[in-house]
């Protein structure tokens, strides 16, 4: 048998890191780890966990004066606090967005991504209390439930974490290319911009609404639906950034 050197092992080793570092080896399919379409570096805060800089108000060049809080590195949408949805200062298009949040019982909410400007219009990541909200049984097949493209695609192998407790979100757009996952799992996968995805529009809400859900970057946006529901640790890292 041929010896062989600590050298050479040791370069085997660190090859292997550097593929599984570089996200080389990724699952597949709903429910997998993260594909190589999420970023490996380059994260930027959406939010200080002091400040409501870099977010406003849709209708107004600044934060809500009343309706949310910041406590404790938690931005809060406070229940009939009629603070309205608030939106990112800056627009954004290929990028990778994870946040934490923390639900009270019922509550209704959302993070919608390529927002039309001017406008509380974009896609929706559905954030919702499924067992104690009644839009969970509305819309078609559960499209309208927790981590669903809102009113479009229903979420699959959604795990939710008890009341009270956080949980991850995290949004994909690469291109036309979209994820939503939930607590480590992808939970919907679509094509933007295509015959399907249109399909799906002119059965919606949305379906009279010009350039939805096609344009190639928007504003990130906050719900407020009424509802008492806590976010942390918002950050986005973008292909741009690499």
């Amino acid at each position: 048998m041929r010896k062989v050197s600590v050298k050479f092992i040791g370069s085997i080793i660190l090859v292997t890191i550097w593929f599984v570092n570089s996200g080389f080896f990724h699952g597949s399919g709903l429910g997998s780890q993260p594909s190589n379409g999420f970023i490996q570096e380059g994260w930027k805060p959406l939010f200080d966990g002091k400040t409501g800089n870099g977010w406003k108000s849709v209708k107004r060049a600044t934060f809500p004066d009343k309706g949310w809080m910041i406590e404790n590195g938690n931005l809060t949408v406070l229940a009939s606090g009629g603070g309205g949805d608030i939106i990112t200062v800056e627009q954004y298009g290929n990028f990778e967005l994870s946040l934490e949040f923390r639900l009270t019982a019922g509550a209704n909410s959302g993070i919608k991504y390529l927002v039309l400007p001017n406008t509380s219009l974009g896609l929706e990541y559905q954030i919702l209390d499924d067992e104690r909200n009644a839009d969970a049984e509305r819309g078609v097949q559960g499209n309208r439930t927790l981590a669903s493209l809102y009113d479009l695609i229903p979420a699959e192998n959604n795990k939710v974490n008890p009341i009270g407790e956080w949980n991850h979100a995290r949004i994909l757009v690469h291109g036309n290319h979209v994820e939503h996952w939930l607590n480590e799992m992808k939970v919907v996968e679509y094509e933007r911009s295509t015959q399907i995805f249109r399909s799906l529009i002119a059965k919606s809400k949305y379906k009279d609404i010009q350039n939805f859900g096609i344009l190639p970057k928007g504003h990130i946006l906050l719900q407020d639906h009424g509802d008492e529901v806590s976010f942390r640790n918002i950050k986005i890292r973008t292909f741009e950034d690499r």
